[in-house]
Formats: C-alpha cells, structure tokens, sequence
C-alpha cells in the first residue's frame, strides 16, 4: 500500500523537521521546503494528498502560493500554519482557497486529527459510504466521518465548518450564543472574535440554503446569534 504524501513548506528549521518527524511516525511520506518559491514549485510539479503550509515565508508568502495553487486548478488540500493572531488573515486564507488553518503553537494531537479528516474527506468519491447521515437543507452531511454533499456531489467543507455546523444541530431550534459557539468550537485558550462565527455561517448558508441572502435555516437573531431551524 502506497503511502500517503505530505509537503510540508515551513521555514523554521525546529518547526519543519519537528513536523517531518512526527508525521514519518505516524506512517506517511513527508517532502519538506524551507521558503515559499520551492514549496510553490513542488506543489506545481509533485502529487500530494495534503500540504501544510506556513503563512510567513521567505520571497512569496503561504496566502500567495495558495491563491496560484488554485489559480492554477491544483485542489489538494491546504491547511494553514499561522502565528498570525488577526481575524482578517484566517478569512483571507480560507478566501484564498485553503481547507483549514491552525494557529501555532498548535497540539500535534490536533493536526495530526485535522490531517487525517481531510485526507479521508478528499480521498472520497462522491459516492455515499453509509445511512449515517443528516439533511439540513441542501446539505447531506455525516459528522462522525466529515463528509458532506449537495445533489449527490462531494463539497469541500473545512474542519470549522463541520465542527459549528455539528453544533448548531445539536441545539438545533434553539438560539445559540456566537460566544458559546467560539467556546466548543475554538476552545476558552484561544478565542477569536465574534466575527469570525459570522464569517463561517456565511460559508455554510451557501451550501445548505436555497437563498443564502435570505436564509430560512440557519438564521440571525440579531445582537445575540444564530438559531438553526428544524423542522421534523
């Protein structure tokens, strides 16, 4: 069985050969990059199932390289490494095309489960595995195995965005506090803005509403935050 590829494009040599280790333990293939230009053209050149990819490099950054990558129709999966604390650089990376983003410093437990939901999500056709699944809306999704689909077909949906949409389910018919969603989803040792919540309800509106822009499903209670609507 072949092994599942990694490139790892990251320019602290402590960080870089830290993450080679452990993802070489946990049994995939690991390519490293020390600056952006030679992650860029490995990702050009090279097959792999996913790259971790740091924001601030050398001569191009991450946002930079992810914007050609999918400029240049490559869809393998991205996840963000990032010191960066403002809101504004996580939107534009998922803007840009990425699949998720994790801020250093980061639990290896952590990555290493957000690495193999999106290699097991984008390694899927877009056939349906198993019954486990939930209609909201548009969407057909299975929590337990990250997968989600719209007319039978696969979309891409980042870890986050399962994660808040799972949450809201589970209050589904109840409002929900976006401080409450950043506390289970996020955690109480890193808290983002408020905006951010909204920036991911606009995300997933897209694929479960008929009309995004006057949605019936997830919807606003203004001032306070969101309610998912169910109706059996």
């Amino acid at each position: 069985m072949n092994k599942q590829k990694i490139l790892v494009v990251e320019d602290e040599p402590a960080m870089l050969n830290g993450l080679k280790d452990n993802l070489e333990f946990e049994g995939y293939e690991v390519d490293t990059a020390p600056e952006g230009q030679e992650g860029l053209n490995k990702i050009l050149n090279n097959r792999y199932h996913l790259v971790l990819l740091d924001v601030m490099l050398p001569n191009i950054s991450g946002f930079d390289i992810c914007k050609k990558v999918r400029q240049e129709g490559i869809e393998t999966p991205i996840i963000f490494l990032t010191a960066r604390g403002e809101e504004i650089d996580k939107v534009l990376g998922l803007e840009f095309g990425a699949d998720d983003y994790v801020t250093k410093p980061f639990s290896l437990r952590e990555l290493l489960a957000r690495i193999k939901v999106i290699i097991r999500r984008t390694g899927n056709t877009t056939t349906v595995s198993n019954d486990n699944f939930t209609i909201i809306g548009n969407l057909k999704v299975n929590f337990s195995n990250y997968e989600a689909f719209v007319q039978g077909q696969a979309v891409k949906m980042s870890f986050k965005e399962y994660e808040i949409l799972h949450y809201l389910w589970q209050n589904r018919n109840d409002m929900v506090n976006r401080h409450d969603i950043l506390d289970n989803v996020w955690g109480e040792d890193y808290q983002p803005t408020s905006r951010t919540v909204d920036n991911f309800i606009v995300r997933l509106r897209h694929k479960i509403e008929d009309n995004p822009s006057d949605a019936k499903i997830i919807i606003t209670v203004h001032g306070v935050g969101y309610k998912l609507v169910f109706n059996d």
